[in-house]
């Protein structure tokens, strides 16, 4: 069993001053694995102190300084790939299919921020002026457990690619991955306090973070509930905050889909990462003529999706994180029921011959409404709802009632008409007959899922602020 009693300030691994211990998790086995000593306000603070004293130096480093610091730490990260693909499977349940393409993702996250640095120019005349592009300062990055690695890279990446120091507070139940980049980064040779991880609980590491003065940016991954509370924190002191967080995507299969193709895809949206991923497509949208048809292709796939042990490479669908999430989604299951939609396969409990483990079942309810609570509320579990529409414009009206509006997929033999269908869905990403992941392009949601945008140009100018010096000869 592994024990984490550390965590890093200023450059070092250190005692924390927290003394709770937290107990982590195999969710394939419910066993203990591991445990980690938790952070506290104090530490939060010092992370904090440390991350203000480096930012006078680091923010006026150059691009080649940051850029060699980038490639540095991507390559330290890539050396542990192996090691992070093992805590990803066994504190996360992650599929293996999945998992290596998870632990790569880590050290390229780095290398795509390095690109977006080597193009900006932090400088640009207008007129008699120059505007600026000036590192905002220090940034609170708060990362959650269904990425774990990836997170801490990009976002740590991003920051440092602008100027910024930093203060890291991942997610408690990731510890181990966590301790894993936190060993590849120090090996570095990043400058002391630039990066600080404080492995801690929300309340009060992340609220700690949130509210405190000398944090001038936060960035936030994780649900609605807890970025509306980031907001409130931040409020007083006017931070600069970008929130990525819940979805309920909308899957739109136009009337002249192949469904030999869209169904499969469908599952792949659904289903990805167990479930447990913002951008899910977790709501499919059918036209009502074709919706036996497209039942029967789903229930048949669905019925042959292995929902398992990680480390099967049949298993598409490993087990939820926790205890808890395996409860939440079990709820919406029967909530599910209960509202009257019909349950076309799957349901309650566990796949059949597993007795222990924190599997479900994987599930795909039809005959829902949208006004359905699975159809408004973000399950983040191997749950689908089928909704039928009569026309195109009732699909667009469908996709659009939510109160979110993080992604969303469109699916036609129609290239022109898809890419019409995408210009009217309110969503901060929408594919087309396919699922892509761009680094180079905005990633950021409508509505309640979220405020600004990561990645990309856009992502870098999160933590930047742009200065006007006038009167230049």
């Amino acid at each position: 069993m592994q024990r984490i009693d550390q965590i890093y300030i200023d450059g070092a691994f250190v005692t924390p001053h927290g003394t709770e211990m937290f107990d982590l998790f195999n969710p394939a086995t419910e066993q203990v694995i591991g445990q980690v000593r938790l952070a506290d306000e104090q530490d939060a603070q010092r992370a904090i102190a440390a991350a203000k004293r480096a930012f006078a130096s680091y923010a006026r480093t150059g691009k080649s300084e940051r850029l060699e610091l980038l490639e540095s730490m991507a390559n330290a990260v890539e050396a542990r790939e192996d090691d992070l693909y093992e805590a990803i499977i066994d504190e996360y349940g992650s599929p293996v299919s999945r998992a290596r393409w998870m632990a790569k993702y880590a050290s390229s996250s780095i290398r795509e921020a390095a690109k977006v640095l080597r193009q900006y120019e932090f400088t640009r005349r207008i007129n008699s002026s120059e505007v600026v592009m000036q590192p905002v300062g220090v940034a609170g990055l708060i990362t959650p457990w269904n990425a774990n690695a990836h997170f801490i890279s990009n976002k740590l990446a991003t920051a440092m690619a602008a100027g910024c120091t930093t203060v890291i507070k991942p997610s408690e139940m990731s510890a181990i991955q966590t301790q894993i980049m936190t060993e590849a980064l120090h090996t570095a040779g990043v400058p002391n306090g630039v990066f600080n991880i404080v492995t801690g609980r929300g309340d009060p590491v992340g609220a700690t973070i949130s509210a405190h003065p000398d944090v001038a940016k936060i960035s936030f991954t994780g649900s609605t509930a807890v970025g509306k509370s980031i907001l409130r924190a931040g409020a007083e002191s006017l931070k600069r905050i970008t929130l990525e967080l819940g979805g309920k995507s909308p899957f739109i299969v136009l009337d002249d889909a192949d469904f030999a193709e869209a169904v499969p895809l469908a599952l792949q949206a659904g289903f990805m990462n167990n479930g447990q991923a913002c951008i899910a497509g977790t709501r499919i949208l059918v036209p009502q003529a074709r919706l036996a048809e497209f039942e029967a292709h789903m229930r048949e796939l669905v019925e042959r999706t292995q929902s398992g042990a990680p480390r099967d490479p049949a298993t598409v669908i490993g087990p939820m994180v926790s205890e808890k999430q395996w409860q939440r989604v079990q709820r919406y299951i029967r909530v599910g029921i209960d509202e009257g939609a019909r349950l076309l396969t799957g349901g309650e409990g566990r796949p059949d011959g597993l007795a222990s483990g924190w599997f479900v079942r994987p599930t795909v309810f039809s005959d829902v409404r949208n006004d359905m609570t699975i159809a408004r509320e973000e399950i983040f579990g191997p749950v689908l709802s089928i909704i039928a529409y009569r026309d195109l414009e009732e699909a667009i009206a469908i996709a659009n009632d939510t109160t979110y509006g993080l992604q969303a997929y469109v699916v036609s033999t129609n290239y022109a008409r898809a890419r019409e269908v995408a210009s009217r869905i309110d969503a901060g990403r929408v594919m087309i007959n396919g699922l892509t992941h761009d680094p180079a392009v905005p990633f950021g949601g409508f509505k309640q899922s979220g405020i600004g945008r990561e990645y990309g140009t856009q992502g870098l100018e999160a933590y930047l602020e742009p200065k006007a010096v006038m009167g230049v000869v």
